[in-house]
């Protein structure tokens, strides 16, 4: 009996694994991963879902001809002792439209290509594709003021200023036929993997939008209140030939759901005819148009997403409230609205239109205060002079 008790203490100290007077938890060295084992099983990821494919024209190579002629102009402006001059007296006029060609036929794809993976494009658009937007396509928003408002990369364009479709030009032969999808990627009413086609275009002869077969009419931005910023992207396709979509065609007046959309389904059906070549894309916020646009055109009533948060709980009046600042305690048990109304006319008390403001004191924390004065009220007094609190907010 003892032998056997004996044995199973043997056996428990074993398994304890102590070393070096202290017990070792999990398994032994011999069977135990390794420490690179641990981070190759944390970061593998499977090549079937993140690898990416390039599904749009090849990038254009320049010839060593061009390459040396840049290196020359660019030698030669560096060596320019009077443009270095210039530059450093700010008396160095530049011209923006020139430079701007020039980003778009170096560097500008690459950087577009870039904005459009960090606000999840191509992710949501294709999957697993992408391309390099060779081609620049230049969409502006009529303001009906004389000015035009662009799309660039991400820029914010509100409901109101995309009510009509934008004027959009790009390069092109005359020979060469194009389609032209404008699709939102956020902000489907009933399916959380669709997207909304907003405007399809096909067949269009060079760049000449309005001899395109209109397949989808054009439908402004309509992202709904409480749900953030919704993207709306351009992307412009080159076709090999005259392509009939098979598409029924949606008008103003056609039922939103009847614009349902999923780009990669589409252009795995068609990939064998064209190609994307040109991208643009900006955000869009509500704003009071998409609540008319619901009940004028949709005839419906305008969905809204947003929380209503509770009324703070405020504890009972106490006869001695102890520990607590005197006017903050106070101010709990006030309205609200006269509180702001009392601050703002502090705030205008010594405000002057036709005359510069005092300056603030120099040492704030320096000035005195009366020894009679309550310790809340100085301290109510040392907010208002260093600018903290809630008379900034008014």
């Amino acid at each position: 009996m003892l032998n056997t008790i004996r044995g199973a203490r043997i056996a428990a100290v074993q398994l304890q694994q102590i070393r070096l007077g202290h017990r070792v938890r999990g398994n032994p060295p011999i069977y135990a991963r390794s420490l690179k084992q641990r981070i190759q099983e944390l970061n593998y990821k499977d090549e079937l879902y993140t690898s990416r494919i390039d599904i749009g024209f090849p990038p254009i190579k320049q010839s060593k001809e061009v390459r040396d002629h840049r290196l020359q102009h660019l030698r030669k402006i560096k060596s320019d002792k009077n443009l270095e001059k210039s530059s450093r007296n700010l008396k160095l006029e530049i011209n923006l439209e020139d430079v701007r060609k020039e980003w778009l036929k170096t560097t500008g794809p690459f950087h577009k290509k870039q904005i459009a993976d960090h606000y999840g494009v191509f992710e949501h658009l294709y999957g697993e594709g992408y391309f390099l937007p060779h081609l620049n396509i230049d969409a502006l928003y009529n303001l009906k003021d004389g000015t035009f408002l662009p799309v660039c990369a991400g820029n914010v364009i509100k409901p109101t200023e995309a009510l009509e479709a934008p004027i959009i030009t790009y390069e092109s032969d005359d020979n060469a036929l194009w389609t032209l999808a404008f699709t939102s990627l956020d902000g489907h009413l009933y399916e959380n993997e669709k997207e909304y086609l907003h405007w399809l275009v096909a067949n269009i002869p060079g760049n000449a939008i309005e001899k395109g077969e209109t397949l989808v009419e054009y439908l402004q931005p309509f992202p709904l209140k409480g749900t953030g910023y919704h993207r709306y992207v351009f992307v412009l396709y080159k076709q090999d030939k005259t392509i009939d979509y098979a598409l029924p065609k949606v008008t103003s007046s056609s039922a939103l759901q009847d614009r349902t959309f999923v780009t990669r389904e589409w252009y795995k059906k068609h990939q064998d005819n064209i190609t994307p070549i040109g991208l643009a894309f900006y955000q869009s916020v509500w704003d009071y148009s998409v609540r008319s646009f619901f009940h004028n055109v949709l005839n419906a009533k305008e969905p809204e997403y947003e929380y209503d948060f509770p009324a703070p709980y405020i504890r009972p009046q106490e006869w001695f409230p102890r520990r607590k600042p005197f006017n903050l305690y106070m101010d709990k048990y006030r309205d609200p609205k006269k509180i702001n109304e009392e601050y703002l006319l502090r705030k205008l008390k010594n405000e002057d239109p036709f005359k510069r403001p005092p300056p603030p004191l120099k040492f704030p924390n320096a000035q005195q205060l009366p020894k009679s004065m309550p310790s809340w009220l100085k301290l109510h007094e040392k907010k208002i002079r260093l600018g903290w609190g809630r008379v900034n907010d008014v």
